[in-house]
């Protein structure tokens, strides 16, 4: 059976990683995801199955473009560290690592996240 349209491969890709990836308390999976008109970023712990930090251009009121990706990175990271978080794992959510995506990752590693364990240790 072949995949009919983007939406489709995108959730095929997302479940992929999702089989690889999850976050802990310690460690919480940054999840984002890119609509055509807001963009959302949430930090979950999948073992106890809550969302501990949330941030979106909806709530701060940014364009969905790469400013808008950049605000929206540093905000989360703001949030996540408010919660005493500071390393995660990317959940790109299917989506290609570019662009927005890795605009919104880059500013939140800027801002004081770790998304390596090497660098956490270090």
């Amino acid at each position: 059976m072949s995949l009919k349209n983007r939406k489709e491969q995108r959730v095929a890709r997302h479940k992929r990683i999702r089989r690889r990836i999850s976050g802990t308390a310690e460690r919480p999976r940054m999840a984002i995801f890119v609509s055509n008109r807001y963009m959302y970023v949430q930090f979950i712990d999948d073992v106890a199955g809550n969302t501990l930090a949330s941030a979106s251009t909806l709530k701060g009121g940014w364009k969905c473009n790469l400013e808008g990706a950049k605000a929206l990175g540093e905000a989360a990271a703001q949030a996540a560290q408010a919660k005493g978080l500071k390393a995660i794992v990317v959940d790109r959510a299917g989506y290609k690592f570019h662009g927005r995506v890795k605009t919104i990752v880059e500013s939140a590693v800027a801002a004081g996240l770790s998304i390596s364990a090497k660098t956490e240790e270090a």
